[in-house]
C-alpha cells in the first residue's frame, strides 16, 4: 500500500530541538533564525532529509515556516492549517501565526530589538528575501546568508534521496525533448539570453520527458539544469538516479553532471543568464553576480509551457480520468453498502486505495489521501494516522479527498459524503458549495482574465449567507508530474492570465470546525468557447472529472434551474463515460446516483 498512517508529527521532540538550535545561534552570533518549509527546489513535497520545519516543530503541513528568535518561535500557517497546526506543535513553545496577514519582516520588528537573523539562502527565493530586507530596512535588524542551522543539530538526518529516473514516452509527452529544446532555446535568444537556469524539478523533468522518485507521491527528478541558447542541456544529479534506458532516451545533446558541479558550472557560464526570482534558490543569483556574470531576472523557460497543456498530454488526462472515475464509483458503490458505523478513516483510506489498484495503472498516489469524518473534515489538509483514527459514524459527513499518478495522467477529486441522515444546516453547507463549483464549470470569460477575476463566482453563494474557505479555489495540476503545478491558480492573489491547456482544480469548501468538513473538487481544462454575443475570444471550462454528486446532500430548491440543468447533464455524462467500465453492482448504483433531479 502506498499510503502509510504512522504520525510524523512529535510535539515532544520541539522543546529540545528549538533549544539546541537557540544555542546554535547564539554561537554563531545570530538573533534567529527562518525554518521553510522549502527545499533547494522550492518543492511543496519534500524528501525525508529536507522536512526541516517538521522535524523541528512537529508541523506536517505542505505550507509554512518558522521563525525562531529568543523569546518566541513563531509558526507562520495559512488558512488551511490553522486547526492542525494548534495538535502538532508545542503550543507552549511555538506560537501559530496567521500567514500571510503577519508578514514575517514585520512580525520580527515587532519581536526583537536589533541583531540578525540567519537564513539559508538555497531554501529561500530572491523574491521571497527581499519583501523580508525592505520591510525590516531602518530597524536595526538585518538579515545574515549562513550556513543551515538546522542540518547542524539534526544529527539522524537522512541522506538526499536516489530514486531511479526513467523515460516519459513522447506520445504521452504530446512533444519530444528535443522539439522542446529547440523551442524554448529559441525563445532565449529572441530574448538576448545565453543560458537559462532551471531549478524546479518539475520543469527539468517535462523539459527531458524523464520521470523519477525523489519524493513520494510525485514523479519528479532532483537535479539542476542548465538550458543553453542552442538548445543544449546541462543536468547536474546523481549519475546513479540513470540507468543505460534513460542515458540513451537523453540524447547527446544532454551532459549529465553530478550535483557537486552545480555551482563551478554556475561559474563558467556566458551571460546574461535568465534566473526566476519567484522559484530559484537566492543562492544561484549570488554565485553568479559574484562570478561576474550578468544575471537576467526573468520566468523559469519551462514553467508556462509545461501549464499549458498539448494535445497528447490532454488526451492521456481524460483517459486518466475516466479510468480514475470508474474507480471512484466502485469505491463509493462499496462504502454505501458497509454498515453504518463499521468503518474507520484508515479503513476507507484502504478500501479507496485498493480500487485504484485494481485498475492495473495506478503508478502511486498522488497525494495521501484526505479522510476526514465529522470533526476531521474541518482539518483541511488531514492527514489520518493510527492515532488520530476514528469510526466514520452515522449521521455525519465525510469529507474524502485524494488523486492518483498514473503514466498518461494525475487525478485529485473530492466528494463529500452523507453517512446517514447529517441533517439540514450540513446539506445548506453542501449546496452552497456545490453552488460554487457550478459557477467556475459553467462561466465563459474573455482572454486575458486570471485566476483572481473568477475567485469570487465560487464564493458568491457562501458569502451571501456569511459563510467563507481560507483557500483559494483551485491550483494547477501536472501531466503525470505534481498534483499542484504553477503558475496557474484560481485564487485571490493569482495573476496569471489563464491560458487554453491549463489544468486547474475547481474545490470550494466550508469548514466549520469540532463539526464538519464539506469540499466539492473537479479537475478542468481551459480552452476556447463557442462565440458568444459581442466578446471575442472567449474561454471556457472542460470538466475531466467524472464522479457524482451525493445527492441526499443537495438541497434541490436552493439551486435555480441553470444549476440544476448543469447537474443533470453532467450526471447523464457521468454514467455515460462510466458505465461501461463498471462492475454489474456499481452501475446499478451509478443508475441511482445519477437519475435526474
Amino acid at each position: 500500500m502506498f499510503q502509510s498512517f504512522e504520525s510524523h508529527a512529535d510535539p515532544a521532540q520541539g522543546g529540545p530541538r528549538l533549544a539546541a538550535l537557540r544555542d546554535r545561534l547564539v554561537a554563531e552570533g545570530l538573533q534567529g533564525f527562518v525554518v521553510p518549509r522549502a527545499d533547494v527546489h522550492q518543492g511543496e513535497y519534500v524528501a525525508a532529509r529536507d522536512e526541516r520545519l517538521q522535524w523541528l516543530t512537529g508541523f506536517t503541513g505542505s505550507a509554512g515556516f518558522c521563525i525562531v528568535l529568543p523569546g518566541i518561535a513563531g509558526v507562520f500557517i495559512d488558512g488551511r492549517y490553522r486547526v492542525q497546526v494548534k495538535a502538532q506543535v508545542d503550543l507552549d513553545r511555538f506560537t501559530p501565526v496567521p500567514w500571510p496577514e503577519v508578514k514575517p519582516g514585520d512580525w520580527i520588528k515587532e519581536h526583537l530589538a536589533g541583531g540578525e537573523v540567519g537564513f539559508d539562502p538555497w531554501l529561500h527565493t530572491a523574491d521571497e528575501i527581499a519583501k523580508i530586507e525592505a520591510a525590516l530596512s531602518g530597524s536595526g535588524i538585518g538579515l545574515r546568508a549562513c550556513s543551515n542551522m538546522v542540518d547542524a543539530i539534526w544529527a539522524d538526518q537522512p541522506a538526499p534521496p536516489l530514486g531511479a529516473a526513467f523515460a516519459h514516452p513522447d506520445e504521452l509527452a504530446g512533444e519530444t525533448s528535443v522539439a522542446k529544446r529547440h523551442r524554448l532555446a529559441a525563445e532565449l535568444r529572441a530574448s538576448g539570453h545565453r543560458a537559462a537556469v532551471i531549478t524546479l524539478p518539475d520543469s527539468l523533468c517535462w523539459l527531458l520527458n524523464i520521470r523519477g522518485a525523489d519524493v513520494p507521491r510525485n514523479p519528479i527528478l532532483h537535479g539542476f539544469a542548465v538550458l543553453h541558447d542552442d538548445g543544449r542541456v546541462t543536468l547536474y544529479a546523481e549519475a546513479a538516479k540513470f540507468d543505460d534506458r534513460v542515458r540513451a532516451h537523453l540524447d547527446e545533446h544532454v551532459s549529465l553532471r553530478p550535483p557537486a558541479a552545480f555551482v563551478p558550472g554556475l561559474h563558467t557560464l556566458q551571460g546574461p543568464v535568465r534566473v526566476d526570482r519567484t522559484t530559484a534558490p537566492l543562492a544561484v543569483g549570488r554565485e553568479l553576480e559574484e562570478a561576474g556574470i550578468d544575471v537576467a531576472w526573468g520566468d523559469d523557460p519551462c514553467r508556462l509551457p509545461k501549464a499549458c497543456k498539448n494535445a497528447g498530454e490532454l488526451a492521456g488526462m481524460r483517459e486518466a480520468h475516466i479510468r480514475d472515475g470508474a474507480a471512484m464509483v466502485e469505491f463509493l458503490c462499496w462504502l454505501e453498502a458497509q454498515p453504518k458505523g463499521s468503518l474507520t478513516e484508515i479503513d476507507v483510506v484502504r478500501g479507496l486505495e485498493g480500487f485504484r489498484r485494481a485498475t492495473n495503472a495506478l503508478h502511486d498516489i498522488s497525494f495521501d489521501t484526505i479522510c476526514g469524518a465529522g470533526p476531521n473534515g474541518a482539518i483541511m489538509h488531514y492527514r489520518v494516522t493510527e492515532g488520530s483514527n476514528r469510526p466514520v459514524q452515522d449521521n455525519e459527513i465525510l469529507l474524502v479527498d485524494s488523486g492518483a499518478q498514473y503514466v498518461d495522467g494525475t487525478t485529485d477529486i473530492t466528494r463529500t459524503i452523507a453517512i446517514g441522515d447529517p441533517g439540514d444546516e450540513a446539506r445548506l453547507c453542501y449546496t452552497r458549495v456545490l453552488q460554487g463549483m457550478i459557477a467556475i464549470s459553467r462561466v465563459r470569460f474573455p482572454k486575458g482574465l486570471a485566476g483572481r477575476d473568477l475567485d469570487p463566482l465560487a464564493r458568491f453563494a457562501l458569502w451571501v449567507e456569511g459563510q467563507d474557505f481560507d483557500h483559494g479555489t483551485g491550483h494547477g495540476v501536472g501531466a503525470f508530474l505534481s498534483v499542484h503545478e504553477g503558475p496557474q491558480r484560481i485564487s485571490r492573489i493569482s495573476e496569471i492570465p489563464l491560458q487554453p491547456g491549463m489544468i486547474l482544480s475547481n474545490e470550494p469548501g466550508y469548514y466549520r470546525e469540532g463539526a464538519f468538513g464539506i469540499r466539492l473538487e473537479n479537475l478542468i481544462v481551459v480552452g476556447p468557447a463557442v462565440p458568444l454575443g459581442d466578446l471575442r475570444d472567449q474561454y471556457s471550462f472542460e470538466t475531466l472529472t467524472f464522479v457524482p454528486f451525493d445527492r441526499r446532500m443537495i438541497k434541490r430548491e436552493l439551486l435555480s434551474l441553470a444549476e440544476r440543468s448543469w447537474l443533470d447533464r453532467y450526471h447523464a455524462e457521468v454514467e455515460e463515460k462510466l458505465a461501461p467500465r463498471l462492475s454489474k453492482e456499481a452501475r446499478e448504483w451509478l443508475k441511482a446516483a445519477c437519475a435526474p433531479l
